[in-house]
């Protein structure tokens, strides 16, 4: 036996690292191999990017919270845990189904740029610029999301927003431990802030060093702490909404943004209000996607489903070149219609004829079978008047919020105003310069948004609270879900681990991404068979094969039965999990 185990410690020993061989994913009972099962709760239910984020949202409702209370404690908590991608600095969305009404509510919580900084005025300072910076003061506009905060607690709140700030406060004072994908973020965006050529744009990185990256970007397991925050959310707590856009709070930001030469000032602060707004819905394989109109980017995944509906997809190879091509051409159409007429309503009326069947059709047609598209351009002319966190929440009366929040570029501006603990957001960068577009830059007016919460219906009943954060990939992700649910009969937790595509470039509303290659490139995850990759590319798509998981979004779920129960899925492309019970 002895001579045995010496032969075989003496073959191992030869194998090169060349000769190993990866040890794969083990078997399942049921559903595929490469899932996991869905939660299944009956009284509530919170999934959002980071576990201790979901068991908050789960306390609050446990204690009486409505699922509005649960979504602004997760929210708040999610501000302190996962920086990387939202904060008070930042914007917010939200749909909520209210049981009591029967009714879907939307709101739009974004901000408006600076009015002291007019558009000539921000082109003297870019210089010779093609766009707006993604750092510094210059992208910077009016923070939306405390203002939704109390906007959503007003009508469907049930506890004082004290308790509601409770947990994250103690979280934020007495320290939590980092979770790995949220540490890999830490180190990615450090790194940025400090790259040549992007830390000049920073007019001050003393605050956010000393907030976020005092010993480097935190570590997975290591504890971190935000006393400054915690005091930011105990005025909110205890002085409400009036704190931050006109008293002390406001007052800081101003003086903050005085002493470093930015144009944010009191005045845009006082004047901010965010808006209820009315989602739009398509109907798709008997169910209904609603989504929030512009100034964000919604009705692109109805768009979508509007050009698809026109192909059966169920009848064609999920994994196949076929189905791939059909769903990155409708995208490319969409996003040629998002980069004409997505903007600020208030100065560009939205043509609603861009998501009617019969316009879905005409742009199906369009669609060449056997080769990409070179140049699809925007349907019309019609008349025109002018990183992220997603979570949803739902409660025992039926609620069901599904809330996104953000500060776009990662972490934002990379700048973090005099002892409040927050980083302002960069959306200012999603302005035009064209001053004939519909998104060019005016003071006091709201950029093209990226974040978007979606929701489904069937039979006029709430069906399945969703989102899919991360850029352009949120919309294309959104109609990626519903497609593996509706054509190919995913569970909700498949739905979102199945490999997913991201087509990245074209017009976007600030402009072409990249002139060179108008066309972009579609990313895909390696669970894409390589045949199928192959083919795409003879069909002319730039595809690129990616592994990391950071391109293809984040997706949180909650899908409400006909017998009450709820059944949650979380996303595997980040640190998140579904709580319930």
């Amino acid at each position: 036996m002895r001579a045995l185990l010496t032969l075989i410690a003496g073959l191992a020993g030869a194998l090169t690292m060349a000769d190993a061989q990866e040890l794969g994913p083990g078997g399942r009972p049921v559903g595929e191999a490469w899932s996991r099962s869905p939660v299944y709760a009956q009284n509530g239910m919170a999934a959002t990017a980071q576990p201790l984020a979901s068991q908050v949202a789960l306390d609050v409702l446990k204690d009486g919270g409505s699922a509005v209370d649960a979504a602004i404690a997760a929210n708040a908590a999610l501000g302190l845990m996962e920086p990387t991608g939202n904060g008070i600095g930042g914007d917010l969305f939200a749909i909520v189904w209210d049981p009591e009404t029967e009714k879907l509510y939307g709101y739009n919580g974004s901000g408006r740029s600076p009015m002291g900084l007019s558009y000539d005025q921000l082109k003297e300072r870019l210089s010779e610029a093609d766009g707006l910076p993604p750092f510094g003061s210059l992208p910077v506009s009016v923070p939306g999301a405390v203002d939704g905060w109390f906007a959503l607690h007003e009508r469907f709140g049930r506890r004082s927003m004290a308790k509601n700030l409770a947990p994250a406060i103690q979280y934020a004072e007495d320290g939590f431990p980092v979770s790995p994908v949220i540490a890999r973020y830490f180190e990615m965006n450090l790194a940025r802030f400090e790259q040549d050529g992007l830390k000049e744009q920073i007019e001050e990185f003393d605050n956010a060093r000393a907030t976020y990256f005092e010993n480097g970007a935190p570590k997975a397991g290591e504890l971190f702490k935000n006393p400054d925050l915690a005091k930011t959310y105990r005025t909110l707590a205890k002085k409400g909404r009036k704190a931050f856009y006109e008293g002390e709070l406001a007052r800081t930001m101003d003086a903050y943004m005085k002493r470093i030469g930015g144009a944010l000032r009191y005045e845009d602060l006082a004047a901010h209000k965010g808006e209820w707004v009315e989602p739009a819905c398509v109907s798709y394989k008997g169910a209904e996607l609603c989504e929030l109109p512009p100034n964000g980017q919604g009705f692109a995944a109805l768009q979508m489903l509007n050009i698809l509906k026109n192909a059966n997809l169920a009848s064609m190879d999920r994994a196949g070149p076929e189905l791939f091509h059909l769903m990155v051409e409708a995208k490319r159409l969409a996003f040629e219609d998002l980069a004409r007429y997505y903007a600020d309503p208030e100065t560009s009326e939205f043509p609603r004829e861009l998501l009617s069947d019969e316009y879905g059709a005409e742009r199906f047609a369009l669609i060449d079978q056997e080769r990409a598209l070179e140049n699809p351009g925007p349907g019309g002319p019609f008349e025109s008047d002018g990183d992220t966190t997603y979570l949803t929440v739902a409660d025992s009366s039926g609620m069901m919020v599904s809330l996104i929040q953000s500060n776009y570029r990662g972490m934002g501006s990379g700048l973090v105003p005099d002892g409040l603990g927050f980083m302002f957001q960069d959306r200012g960068q999603l302005f035009s310069l064209d001053p004939e577009h519909p998104n060019v830059y005016a003071p006091g007016k709201r950029p093209f948004h990226t974040i978007i919460p979606a929701f489904a219906m069937k039979d006029g009943k709430p069906w399945i609270s969703f989102g899919l954060m991360g850029g352009a990939m949120q919309p294309q992700g959104h109609v990626q879900v519903l497609v593996n649910i509706l054509d190919f009969g995913m569970n909700l937790q498949e739905a979102g681990d199945a490999a997913r595509f991201n087509h990245n470039g074209g017009a976007r509303p600030v402009g072409m991404l990249n002139e060179k290659r108008p066309y972009g490139v579609l990313s895909v995850e390696p669970g894409v068979p390589s045949e199928t990759v192959e083919a795409l590319r003879a069909l002319g798509h730039n595809v690129e094969v990616s592994d990391n998981g950071i391109l293809f979004g984040g997706y949180q779920a909650i899908m409400r039965q006909d017998n009450g129960v709820y059944v949650g899925a979380t996303e595997m492309r980040k640190d998140g999990t579904v709580a319930g019970y």
